[in-house]
């Protein structure tokens, strides 16, 4: 979606550094990602553990986040609060997706509804400080 909304903007050039979730592999993919692309200015990281590790490895190398290299996690976990710089992240309606999942659910073990379902819930920017 991300890489979508970008070509749907006229930006087709995105590179991609793959992670394992981690503020380790974090890490690993901001020094990958700025060793091919040194000008990069931005990074959305896949979630917050992976945005907190290119922060810090931004941090340990000088570099100004947002100022230099502005970094945007997904989730809006825990860790996005601890993070320094605190993150900006996008938030999913966890509640409201559970609520309807549970929803879905019922329907089927009622007999009201039978097969595949699928509802689509908009996220939200959550700006602080990385961003």
């Amino acid at each position: 979606g991300f890489r979508r909304a970008l070509a749907a903007r006229g930006v087709t050039d995105v590179p991609v550094v793959r992670g394992r979730f981690t503020v380790d592999s974090g890490r690993r993919a901001m020094a990958e990602l700025l060793r091919e692309h040194p000008d990069v200015d931005a990074v959305f990281a896949a979630n917050d553990l992976m945005a907190q590790g290119a922060c810090q490895y931004l941090r340990e190398r000088g570099v100004d986040v947002p100022g230099a290299v502005a970094v945007v996690g997904f989730d809006d976990s825990a860790a996005a609060r601890r993070a320094r710089p605190r993150l900006t992240t996008v938030r999913q309606p966890v509640e409201r997706m559970a609520a309807a999942m549970a929803g879905l659910l019922v329907e089927e073990l009622e007999g009201v509804r039978s097969g595949p379902a699928s509802k689509v819930f908009a996220p939200s920017l959550v700006v602080r400080e990385s961003a």
